[in-house]
């Protein structure tokens, strides 16, 4: 038996095309897109009436909480978030407690996940042990238990040796290595981005030049090494041209940037909002445009939610003490059609950013329409208006910048393996 879409938009990443017309899926995969299908008896028969049908998102750094903080986050309450939002595949970070840096603290999450979320989990592991920059993990035996990349998160490996030496064993595996960019010295105990704003509201800031130093850094030690590389988060003008000179050399480089730093700006914060403390903190305008234009031509490669919850508690501070961070698995992809409504960039480039170019990365099949990929997909009204509210977040947390803002863009329906595991229609929140 098949699952026939008819009446779709097709938004395809690779072929970078548009179309009206049909898919066709059977045994979790997808073995025909055309103008028109021809069912027959069995067949389940679908009609997207007119609305775009695009790959599964691909979503590189989602942190859930799972060991060590459950009440923020757990496998069952993400991959909810997950299949609402569209989200097919969560590349999850090591930043738990404990880290993720041996094999059977690997193997324990990806049980967890398979128990607990139809949503494809991908775990990344520790590049250090303890994520403390010391001393580099096990990285083929957890290459072995199944992790897809290596990453100390938000903490910078700062000993230039240490990270060296880790690069090169990384480069000997074929592993990906994920680092964040800020120079750690200048960016400590930072809550804004230096500038006016930040000085007529009294926070601490961190210049945007650390992006740039931490990167030219990094940039030396892959042409070193020739490790295989991604940074996280690129959100400053001054970083561009360090990305754009090591892939024009050849390196195996590419970067993401999340979707908060590509829709909001550093006046976002207002009153000292911590919902938008997040970090990096957020960048001036012109930063935010520069980013959002080196997304539209491919120098930034993905987009992501870099999804992190945090309870009330946590974020219920004075701005300088609140916990960084924002939830994003659910309104990922709305807030990204922003930039599709702005004029920025048309569909299939906005959507190869959050499928196609984090599956390739990873050395995955997802993130594409042709026949033989997994029917992971999405079905969504890129139209549709709504006024976000908080509560009705799936996640644990309800850490949002987004709460009480305008949106444009509802996901009506998932699919995981050609599975559907969410329906708008029939979804109670």
């Amino acid at each position: 038996m098949s699952l026939i879409f008819k009446n779709a938009r097709l938004i395809d990443p690779e072929t970078g095309t548009e179309t009206h017309g049909s898919l066709t899926v059977r045994d979790g995969r997808i073995v025909d897109t055309g103008a028109e299908a021809h069912a027959q008896g069995g067949d389940e028969v679908l009609d997207c009436g007119g609305l775009c049908l695009a790959p599964g998102l691909v979503d590189i750094g989602v942190k859930v909480c799972e060991p060590g903080e459950r009440h923020k986050e757990s496998f069952r309450s993400a991959g909810q978030a997950a299949a609402a939002g569209g989200v097919t595949t969560m590349v999850t970070r090591p930043d738990t407690l404990p880290s993720i840096d041996t094999p059977e603290t690997l193997e324990f999450v990806a049980r967890r996940a398979r128990e607990a979320t139809a949503v494809r989990v991908l775990p990344m592991a520790a590049l250090t042990k303890g994520r403390e920059g010391r001393e580099m993990t096990e990285i083929g035996f957890l290459l072995d238990a199944g992790a897809v990349a290596f990453t100390d998160c938000d903490r910078v490996v700062a000993d230039t040796k240490v990270f060296s030496r880790a690069l090169t064993y990384a480069r000997s595996l074929g592993a990906l290595v994920i680092a964040h960019v800020q120079d750690p010295s200048l960016s400590h105990g930072a809550a804004a981005t230096s500038g006016k704003f930040a000085s007529l509201r009294g926070l601490p800031a961190v210049s945007a030049m650390a992006e740039r130093m931490a990167l030219d850094r990094d940039m030396a030690l892959i042409e070193m090494t020739g490790a295989r590389y991604h940074a996280d988060q690129i959100t400053t003008a001054r970083a561009l041209p360090a990305l754009e000179r090591a892939k024009r050399n050849g390196l195996d480089v590419t970067a993401g940037v999340s979707i908060h730093h590509l829709t909001l700006n550093e006046i976002d914060v207002a009153d000292y909002r911590t919902f938008f403390k997040v970090k990096p903190p957020l960048r001036s305008e012109d930063d935010r445009r520069a980013v959002v234009e080196a997304v539209a031509t491919g120098l930034i490669d993905i987009i992501t939610s870099m999804h992190t919850p945090q309870d009330e508690e946590s974020k219920r501070l004075p701005f300088e003490e609140a916990a960084s961070g924002a939830v994003g698995l659910e309104t990922l992809l709305p807030a990204a059609l922003r930039l599709y409504h702005a004029g920025d960039m048309d569909l299939p480039t906005l959507i190869r950013a959050m499928t196609l170019n984090p599956a390739r990365r990873l050395g995955l099949p997802q993130g594409r329409l042709s026949a033989g990929a997994p029917a992971d997909l999405v079905l969504f009204d890129p139209d549709a208006p709504f006024v976000l509210d908080r509560e009705t977040l799936r996640s644990k947390s309800k850490n949002t910048p987004f709460d009480g803002a305008r949106m444009q863009g509802r996901v009506r329906g998932t699919w995981v393996a050609g599975q559907r595991i969410y329906d708008a229609e029939t979804s109670n929140a």
